[in-house]
């Protein structure tokens, strides 16, 4: 069958939770789906997923293998190690054309691309994302548990994330890296206001080097990225976005161009404060996406 010419009835750019979930769903009830998996994903150095029911401590990889395997019983599904490097709307379908292939076409599309982070400019820092540095306290705040912790940057979210974690440290530390205070501190938090040199890791977690040259050993340090779309297929369609930087859905997951679904971190429903980036809920959101796909395909 010539595909370039056979359009499917989804194509689901992303090889992640959601987009996984997403072509198990279209494929159980018989539709023609692509999933196109780049091999980028955003928790490619994390060691263990957390915070999932039965799979609390797996490796992400292990999961990602998992879903294929399960997918590769159903015929309609068919999954490519292959980066999308466009996408267009022609007429009332879609155009996908493939990194260094093949260009497909498609009735509807599963947008499952993620989020790229942009981390404060450190020395050292890069190397301990999602290990001994990380971002959500419920996905990586346990274990650090009865140990120290320390937050890098005192914005408003030292305040939510020092009140999150103090019944799991042994102490807090907001490391204020030279700016002000503007976080709502409770009792107890230590603040360090001298500039932040860099990190490297240590055999306790991390170990911060302050620019009058001391150190100080922590589990682990959370931090907060700037996170933005990972690939361009919003901007390419034209798809209306929020101020997070999330692709605007609702809650099935229909972004603002009909037949164009969105799911995982990427997008965002604007009754929420932000994309909520976990792999549970990734996965959900996979479903309830491929599902209103099904409804709006008949």
């Amino acid at each position: 069958m010539d595909k370039s010419q056979t359009p499917f009835d989804a194509v689901v750019i992303g090889g992640g939770p959601a987009g996984l979930q997403a072509a198990l769903t279209l494929g159980r009830v018989h539709r023609s789906v692509l999933l196109l998996d780049s091999g980028r994903y955003r928790n490619a150095t994390v060691d263990a997923m957390h915070n999932f029911l039965s799979h609390d401590g797996t490796p992400p990889a292990d999961l990602r293998a998992a879903a294929r395997a399960e997918l590769a019983a159903y015929d309609t599904v068919d999954v490519r190690d292959a980066a999308a490097e466009r996408v267009a709307q022609v007429g009332d379908g879609f155009r996908v054309e493939l990194a260094g292939g093949p260009t497909v076409r498609a009735r509807g599309l599963v947008l499952a691309t993620g989020l790229r982070d942009t981390l404060p400019d450190k020395p050292g820092l890069a190397e301990l994302w999602g290990r001994e540095a990380a971002h959500c306290p419920f996905c990586h705040g346990h274990e650090y548990a009865g140990r120290p912790v320390a937050l890098l940057g005192a914005g408003p979210a030292a305040g939510h994330l020092s009140r999150i974690m103090a019944p799991v440290a042994s102490r807090l530390a907001v490391l204020a890296d030279g700016g002000p205070v503007e976080a709502d501190l409770p009792a107890g938090v230590e603040v360090r206001t001298e500039p932040v040199a860099g990190f490297c890791r240590s055999s306790g977690g991390a170990t911060v080097t302050f620019a009058d040259g001391s150190t100080e050993d922590y589990a682990g340090v959370f931090v907060v990225p700037v996170s933005a779309q990972a690939a361009p297929f919003a901007e390419q369609l034209g798809l209306a976005t929020l101020p997070s930087g999330g692709v605007e859905v609702d809650v099935m997951g229909r972004t603002s161009l009909p037949r164009v679904h969105a799911a995982g971190d990427m997008a965002h429903v604007a009754a929420l404060p932000m994309a909520m980036a976990s792999v549970l809920i990734a996965a959900a959101s996979g479903q309830v996406a491929a599902s209103a796909m099904v409804a709006a395909l008949l």
